[in-house]
């Protein structure tokens, strides 16, 4: 009874309108509206940390930052579109539930969609700040060789250390884009704690990686690669600590290429010791619970980071 449920609330959804299907699709795969948040986060943290380090007064003008930010969130939903066409196997195999494998949203459909964005952002750009469209395109390029898997997907499965570094390097790239609303923009030299910034963001998608793939034994899924089920939870559990603690450094190290006081370390040594706390009781006690604590506290982390490295001190100059 509950199987035929299922198969007809299937149909009844497959068959709904290209709106209705993928305002399913996104709240399962890309939920705008909390990805949004932390993009817009991302993007403005960026520009402002640029700008604190450049030592220039005010923001970017509104305009700018807008456009920016369409580009930047749509740039992260086509990472998931292509993301789609790149996993289309193992999805088909293992995870019938997701919207593709279960009928939901073709890929003729999400091929679509992927190009109207496309067309949108070069449109955007060029109108707005034809400058941008150089990162741009260098974001684009890379995102397609990530499609192909960078034409070695074998080695890249094989090697789940590259596999992680090569598709997260998006991450800093998109990041360049951001902060280039700044100072490419203005036609400055890009400040050299950038690179310390970018290295907090480069890690932040690990973190975010790790911590959405840590799951008790009882939860793993025959098919579905974690890195509970490759390591162990207790060793994948203890790797996230590591690569927050490393990304903890490299945020001093931003920290200080701004300027910033003791105060800004204090508070990101209270972020870390904050954040440690679910994956300590995770380890203490292994439940599903306290498995998604750690996805939700991945997050969190994340957006703190650039809240502190450039929002928080952008707004302070701003209003403060």
């Amino acid at each position: 009874m509950g199987t035929q449920q299922n198969e007809y609330s299937n149909q009844e959804e497959n068959n709904a309108s290209f709106i209705k299907r993928f305002w399913i699709y996104q709240r399962e795969r890309f939920p705008l509206l909390a990805h949004g948040i932390m993009i817009s986060a991302f993007s403005f943290s960026a520009i402002a940390y640029s700008r604190i380090s450049r030592g220039v007064e005010g923001f970017i003008s509104w305009q700018h930052f807008l456009v920016g930010v369409f580009t930047t969130v749509t740039l992260f939903l086509l990472v998931r579109i292509f993301d789609e066409f790149k996993d289309a196997k193992e999805d088909a195999m293992y995870r019938k539930e997701l919207p593709v494998p279960r009928g939901l949203i073709s890929f003729k459909e999400l091929r679509l969609t992927g190009m109207v964005l496309f067309l949108v952002q070069i449109s955007v750009n060029l109108i707005f700040f034809p400058k941008m469209l150089i990162i741009y395109g260098i974001v684009i390029f890379y995102l397609c060789l990530m499609g192909k898997e960078f034409f070695v997907a074998d080695w890249l499965k094989k090697h789940p250390f590259w596999y992680v570094t090569s598709h997260m390097l998006i991450i800093p790239l998109i990041d360049i884009y951001a902060s280039g609303l700044d100072w490419l923009l203005a036609g400055a030299d890009a400040p050299r704690g950038l690179l310390f910034f970018f290295a907090v963001s480069f890690m932040n998608g690990i973190v975010l990686e790790i911590g959405r793939k840590i799951r008790t034994p009882s939860d793993e899924k025959v098919g579905v690669e974690t890195y509970s089920y490759m390591l162990g939870a207790k060793k994948a559990t203890e790797l996230w600590i590591f690569i927050l603690f490393v990304t903890w450094l490299l945020s001093i190290a931003a920290s200080y290429y701004a300027g910033y006081g003791i105060l800004a370390y204090i508070i990101l040594t209270a972020i870390f010791m904050l954040s440690c706390i679910s994956a300590v009781l995770f380890m203490n006690n292994m439940t599903s619970k306290r498995a998604k604590a750690i996805e939700l506290t991945s997050a969190g982390w994340t957006i703190a980071m650039y809240l502190s490295l450039g929002g928080v001190p952008m707004l302070e100059r701003l209003f403060g």
